[in-house]
C-alpha cells in the first residue's frame, strides 16, 4: 500500500475520534463475531429492530420512574446547522427516539450562515438549562465553524455524543472511572453483538 501523503494539518477531532473507535472494535469484535457463529462456522442473523426496541422499552421505563420518583423529565437539546437532508432525517430520527422514551425535546435550528460566536452561546445557553441534560450538535458543521471548538464547549455532563476529550479518555483508560457517554454508532453495534452472543 501507498503511505499516507505529508500534511501540516492537524488531525481533526472526528478522524481522531475514529481511529480510537477502530482500535477498539478490532480488540473487542472478533471474539464476539467468534461466539456468534454455528455450528460448521455459519453466521447468524441479527435483529437490531428488536434489540433496538427492548432497549426503547427499557429507557422508557427508567425515564418514567425518574419523572415518579423525582419530577424530572430528560430534556435532549438537538442543535442543527443548515439544510442538509441527511441531518435532518437523523436529527428527525432522534427527535422521534426521544419522543418514544418519555424526553422532552429541545430544537435549535440555525441557517448555514451562522456565525461560530452565535453557535458557542446557544451551546452555552443549553450548558445553563436546568431541562437540558443532554446536548447534540449535529455533525458536520459548515467550514468557516470550528467544529471542535463547538464540541469542547459542551458540558461533560451534557455530552450525549460522548465526544469530549474526557469522554474519550475514560473510555480508552483500563479501569479508572468510566465515560458518562459513549458515541452511540459503534456503542450500538457492540450491544447487538454482545446480545446476539448471550442468545445462543
Amino acid at each position: 500500500p501507498q503511505p499516507l501523503p505529508a500534511t501540516d494539518e492537524p488531525v481533526g477531532q472526528s478522524a481522531m475520534l475514529l481511529i480510537v473507535l477502530s482500535i477498539v472494535a478490532c480488540c473487542c469484535v472478533p471474539a464476539l463475531l467468534a461466539r456468534l457463529r454455528g455450528a460448521g462456522g455459519a453466521a447468524r442473523l441479527i435483529d437490531g429492530k428488536a434489540i433496538a426496541a427492548a432497549i426503547r422499552r427499557e429507557v422508557k421505563q427508567h425515564s418514567e420512574a425518574l419523572i415518579a420518583s423525582h419530577k424530572v423529565t430528560p430534556g435532549l437539546a438537538v442543535v442543527l446547522v443548515g439544510a442538509r437532508t441527511d441531518s435532518a432525517t437523523y436529527v428527525k430520527m432522534k427527535k422521534k427516539a426521544a419522543a418514544e422514551v418519555g424526553f422532552h425535546s429541545i430544537d435549535k435550528t440555525f441557517e448555514e450562515s451562522v456565525t461560530e460566536e452565535a453557535l458557542l452561546q446557544c451551546v452555552q445557553e443549553l450548558n445553563s438549562d436546568p431541562s437540558v441534560h443532554g446536548i447534540l450538535v449535529q455533525l458536520p458543521l459548515p467550514k468557516h465553524i470550528d467544529e471542535a471548538k463547538v464540541l469542547e464547549s459542551i458540558r461533560v455532563e451534557k455530552d450525549a455524543d460522548g465526544f469530549s476529550s474526557e469522554n474519550v479518555g475514560n473510555m480508552c483508560l483500563r479501569g479508572g472511572k468510566p465515560p458518562l457517554a459513549v458515541p452511540c454508532t459503534p456503542a450500538g453495534c457492540i450491544v447487538c453483538l454482545s446480545a446476539r452472543a448471550r442468545s445462543r
